[in-house]
């Protein structure tokens, strides 16, 4: 799963090279926070948050499968 979200996310920005995502398990739900370089902010999130809101939805959809509650962060 954090390879998914890191896959997304590199194909997304200019500097994939400063993409970090992080795994946190909190209590019953893994968080996954995703860091990118300042410049890039603005192509993960998207207008209105749209992309930031599609990279959630295929990553829960994909947790699905393993009957995982998961969330993404973007710091």
């Amino acid at each position: 799963m954090k390879e998914l979200v890191e896959y997304i996310a590199k194909s997304l920005v200019d500097h994939p090279e400063s993409v970090i995502v992080e795994e946190k398990v909190d209590e019953d739900v893994v968080v996954f926070e995703l860091h990118v370089a300042q410049d890039d902010m603005g192509k993960v999130i998207g207008k209105q948050g749209r992309i930031a809101k599609a990279i959630r939805t295929v990553v829960k959809a994909a947790a699905t499968v393993d009957n995982k509650k998961v969330t993404v962060e973007i710091i």
